[in-house]
């Protein structure tokens, strides 16, 4: 079996490029991811989320024939063990549950199609079959012989009477109704020799032999027969292609938060924003080409403050290269003409006063509202609560998530504790215990709104998002139904 990795190092550029050979087993390329993961040699909710939709369109491309309960088996376990080897990074979930989402609506629409083609079949084939048509006979009511002959007499002497005579005559004929006239014909005319001449249509009801019967009512298709139907049927053209708009939502989804900009920030402004965040930074840059404003930006010490210094000025205090080959054409803020003042992160408070809004960017969306983004935005979004200043967040859908913060520490990392202490003051580090962490959570009610690739949204309706892009059978990956009613039935 070729090697996963070839000769490259693993990266997501290299998973990438080895994910697509297909000489390489769908297994190998999930224990490469897994590994990925775990090492943290993938990191990021959009590597995290491109990487995890790249594996699951090879696992539906090599998905051989099978009904749809099994093919969303193999997503459900290939996703549980995506979460388990990183659970500290929700998009991969959120994904993972867009393609089950989509296997489910196009198999819903393969079976309703199946219905509509079935419905449109039987009414053709009623429609086509001969019907018993038996005239209603018209009855006449007899006139009495002394009545027609004193009628006769009175003609005689009388001209007007005679005419009388003459209208009463020519009255129509009273007749019987059809229906009774119908149900005699047609027994009359039904006998066993004929029976079998006659459709089944026409001796059902005197409703259908008149042709009343509706066309919507239909005998249902059982959920067996429409389970074969879709087995039988390969969806998998319309899930790949869903899945390859999911992958362009993915990758667009900071260009798309970017066409806001000008709808949020105006001219002469102050904003606040913290870190260093390539969405953040495509945002202010957009805004920038139309309108001057200023931009405070606290350096997130310990963690990321090279990387903030270097999306503002283009140099890296540090010998971070792959930062700088990742992010070499992605234009500073600096040079688009921003005034930019970095400031240690002590200062927010006293600056806060002087800002006209917050912008930040955020690890992971909560469908309660809140969100866990990088360490430090906690303070900076309650100080903007005390000065009243308006905090809004950038996130993509596919970082929004139908997770609760029941345990919020779940969702956080420490990191490396050396950037805080060094090793070297070992004395001091054998007297205390010392935590770097990477995330804070930030509750809901401190954020004001949330600007996604959809447009502006409040804080509270981050719920009618997750109900727009994710199933309910889909929520906890732990406890998704396979064999439901319809088409994901199976023997």
């Amino acid at each position: 079996m070729p090697s996963v990795w070839g000769t490259g190092v693993p990266s997501f550029e290299s998973f990438q490029q080895t994910v697509r050979n297909k000489a390489i087993p769908v297994d190998a390329s999930v224990e490469s991811l897994v590994s990925l993961l775990k090492r943290r040699q993938i990191s990021g909710s959009r590597k995290c989320a491109e990487a995890t939709a790249f594996l699951l369109r090879r696992v539906l491309e090599s998905f051989g024939d099978g009904d749809i309960s099994e093919l969303l088996e193999n997503v459900r376990e290939v996703g549980q063990r995506l979460m388990a080897a990183q659970p500290r990074e929700p998009a991969v979930g959120n994904v993972v549950r867009r393609v089950l989402g989509l296997i489910r609506v196009e198999a819903e629409e393969d079976r309703k199609g199946e219905v509509t083609t079935y419905s449109d079949t039987a009414s053709e084939s009623q429609s086509l079959s001969p019907t018993l048509e038996v005239p209603a006979p018209q009855m006449s009511l007899p006139v009495p012989s002394q009545l027609a002959s004193s009628l006769l007499q009175r003609e005689r002497d009388d001209d007007d009477t005679a005419t009388l005579v003459t209208r009463t005559s020519q009255r129509p004929p009273l007749k019987v109704q059809p229906s009774q006239a119908n149900s005699k014909a047609a027994s009359m005319n039904t006998s066993m020799f004929s029976l079998l001449s006659h459709s089944i249509s026409s001796l059902a009801s005197p409703a259908a032999r008149r042709g009343t019967q509706s066309s919507s009512v239909q005998p249902p298709l059982s959920f067996q027969a429409l389970a074969n139907l879709n087995a039988a049927k390969d969806l998998r053209a319309e899930i790949l292609e869903g899945l390859e708009e999911l992958v362009d939502e993915i990758r667009q989804a900071d260009d798309q938060i970017a066409s806001y900009a000008l709808e949020h920030i105006h001219p002469h402004e102050t904003l606040l924003t913290h870190s260093s965040s390539k969405t953040v930074q495509k945002f202010l840059l957009k805004a920038a080409a139309k309108r001057k404003f200023t931009v405070v930006h606290a350096e997130a010490y310990p963690n990321d403050h090279e990387a903030t210094y270097e999306s503002i000025v283009g140099k890296s205090k540090g010998n971070n290269v792959k930062r700088r080959l990742s992010d070499q054409f992605l234009k500073t803020l600096s040079a688009a003409g921003v005034t930019v003042i970095l400031i240690p992160d002590s200062a927010i408070f006293a600056l806060m006063a002087r800002v006209s809004k917050v912008i930040l960017d955020s690890h992971i969306a909560l469908a309660n509202g809140g969100l866990i983004a990088s360490s430090g935005a906690n303070v900076l979004a309650k100080a903007a609560k005390v000065h009243r200043t308006p905090v809004i967040v950038l996130s993509a859908v596919y970082k929004i998530s139908p997770t609760y913060p029941f345990n919020k520490s779940a969702f956080m990392e420490d990191g490396d504790p050396s950037h805080v202490v060094s090793y070297q003051d070992g004395s001091f580090l054998r007297k205390v215990g010392v935590q770097n962490p990477l995330f804070d959570h930030v509750p809901a009610d401190f954020v004001d709104l949330y600007v996604t690739n959809l447009g502006g949204h409040a804080a509270l309706s981050t719920q009618r998002i997750v109900k727009d892009h994710y199933r309910d059978e889909d929520l906890d990956l732990d406890k998704i139904r396979i064999s439901l009613e319809g088409p994901y039935m199976s023997n």
